[in-house]
């Protein structure tokens, strides 16, 4: 479901000079000039300050939290946990038994301070779409859902390639190359502008004729990275400036559907593969291999954070008409994205269906974001 590269520089010509570029000595009946005294070292780097920590009792919103939810979904959830001192804080609520009023949130307050991450970051939401899908196309649904290609190589470093038939390799191709190629046989066919929303979440349910349903997972990206098209469409004046969010967009796209719609699609050059399994009723599953809690999960930058990290969430002052004004609560790191970038960058999964679609399209507020750590 929901990765990059880095790059370096190096800087040195200018510190290689040698004594043989200072010239010969002066001669004997000239006085010599001082010689030169050794340049003090630099002073040691500034070491980083120390996460400021603070009693999870102090944690703005803290009062307000369902601890019995949030105790439940922690038990449920922490087997993605790998730091020792948070596993053995999973043992004992797993090892709690039953709870009488008041003790999930003395179980917290006792065992958690709290740190607060860097400075202010971007809190968004995301969900798992329901959309109708047909096994054979027509006029609206035209969009191919595709499978993973057999070309399609992860190499070493996560670099995706395509493997030519003569056995050479290059970068995969783009969204809109992919789109121009011939359907193949598709898993099934989407109205486009739902399949592009399919593929900024990651994963769904389909709903074929005669009500059967089915879940479609992600398979695979083409290795480019994710670009939003939120941004563009405002810029280009076809949506308000507090407008953009995820409703907005899919009304402007399937209003219309066509070459223009694909033009703005296209902005976005990442295009992904999915494979199809029964729907058995549970939530999708993230990139923790556990099924995500509506709610109580966000998708991180795992160069930051590591799974099964128990965070609490600071959101407030949105961006879009509409929205929530904040959310506050505990959650458990269980999922990533490719636009999850940074270290105070959250994605709130929030369940499934078009209610928590529209609610997830509005979420754009500024996040302060806590790591909860053992005492």
């Amino acid at each position: 479901m929901r990765a990059g590269l880095a790059l370096l520089a190096c800087l040195a010509l200018a510190a290689c000079a040698t004594a043989s570029e200072h010239g010969p000595p002066p001669p004997v009946d000239q006085p010599r000039a001082k010689p030169q005294l050794p340049q003090p070292l630099p002073p040691p780097a500034t070491p980083r300050p120390e996460p400021r920590r603070l009693a999870v009792s102090d944690l703005s919103g803290w009062a307000r939290e369902d601890f019995d939810g949030a105790f439940k979904s922690f038990v449920r959830t922490c087997a993605a946990v790998r730091d020792r001192a948070l596993a053995d804080a999973c043992s004992r609520a797993r090892a709690s038994g039953e709870l009488g009023p008041g003790d999930a949130r003395r179980f917290f307050e006792a065992t958690f301070v709290a740190e607060r991450l860097g400075g202010e970051g971007v809190l968004t939401a995301y969900f798992a779409p329901v959309y109708p899908a047909r096994q054979a196309p027509d006029a609206e649904f035209s969009a191919p859902v595709r499978p993973r290609p057999d070309d399609l190589v992860v190499a070493d470093g996560g670099v995706i390639l395509q493997v030519k038939p003569d056995g050479s390799a290059e970068p995969y191709p783009d969204r809109t190359a992919i789109e121009a190629w011939p359907a193949g046989q598709p898993l099934a066919w989407m109205r486009p502008e739902e399949l592009f929303f399919l593929q900024v979440q990651g994963s769904g349910v389909l709903t074929f004729e005669r009500g059967r349903r089915m879940k479609v997972i992600y398979a695979a990206h083409n290795g480019r990275p994710f670009a939003g098209i939120a941004n563009p469409m405002r810029d280009r004046g076809l949506l308000a400036r507090d407008n953009t969010g995820g409703d907005a967009i899919r009304g402007w796209l399937a209003t219309h559907r066509g070459p223009e719609a694909d033009a703005i699609m296209q902005l976005n050059p990442r295009y992904v593969f999915f494979r199809l399994v029964p729907d058995d009723g549970k939530p999708p599953a993230g990139a923790a291999n556990l099924p995500l809690p509506a709610g109580r999960a966000v998708a991180i930058d795992p160069a930051f954070h590591t799974y099964g990290d128990l965070l609490w969430i600071d959101g407030e002052a949105p961006l879009l008409a509409g929205a929530f004004p904040t959310y506050r609560r505990l959650v458990s790191a269980l999922d990533t994205g490719g636009a999850i970038k940074g270290e105070v960058r959250a994605d709130l999964y929030l369940g499934e269906g078009e209610a928590t679609g529209a609610e997830a399209g509005r979420v754009r507020h500024t996040l302060r974001l806590y790591r909860l750590v053992p005492k």
